[in-house]
């Protein structure tokens, strides 16, 4: 491989982050127009609350409206996946915040309900199409929910709407560009067969 200079390195570099900028799809942080459902475990009640009322107000901060948000409780975090998944189901939610708090105990038994949990919200979000934000705390004690649920580390709950309001947008945004890709290409098709 040849040298290039240091001042031709940085050209490339510029040009290529520029195209690659204009061929990147990102969701943005708008949530207008779109409609979420919030999945809350009652369970360790205390912390689930914060995220709850964190999450909604992110998605009012971002532009929804208190029509499009529709909130379950649940039992436990446990419960969260079957929940979430009867949302995406109905198809009228573009995006799922699952919420909950998972502290670890004596037994094995934190362990296994981390791992469904976990299982169960990616395999839903999978199958269904319907973006699912990952809300559901799973900390050691008490005092890391409590930091994750507004203090030290900020509000998990906050952060999850966040994903769920951004994956809407990025949903849309590749459905746009996947029909405009369709469009051209039954354009293609069209003139070929015209000029056979």
């Amino acid at each position: 491989m040849r040298n290039i200079s240091p001042q031709r390195h940085r050209e490339t570099e510029k040009i290529a982050e520029e195209k690659i900028r204009k061929k990147t799809l990102a969701g943005n942080l708008n949530a207008a127009g779109f409609r979420f459902g919030i999945v809350a475990s009652r369970f360790n009640e205390f912390i689930t609350d914060r995220l709850l009322r964190s999450a909604y107000d992110a998605l009012l901060r971002s532009g929804a409206q208190e029509k499009d948000i529709t909130i379950v409780r649940v039992p436990g975090s446990f419960e969260i996946p079957s929940a979430a998944r009867t949302l995406a189901e109905t198809r009228k939610y573009d995006a799922i915040i699952c919420l909950g708090c998972l502290l670890r105990g004596d037994t094995a038994h934190y362990d296994v309900i981390v791992n469904e949990v976990t299982r169960g919200i990616g395999q839903s979000a999978q199958e269904t199409g319907v973006p699912h934000a990952f809300g559901v705390l799973t900390c050691e004690t008490l005092e890391q929910a409590i930091d994750r649920a507004g203090l030290k580390m900020g509000n998990k709950g906050f952060e999850a709407a966040l994903s769920a309001v951004e994956m809407a947008n990025l949903k849309k945004a590749i459905g746009i560009q996947h029909s405009a890709l369709r469009k051209t290409q039954k354009g293609t098709h069209s003139i070929k067969k015209r000029k056979r």
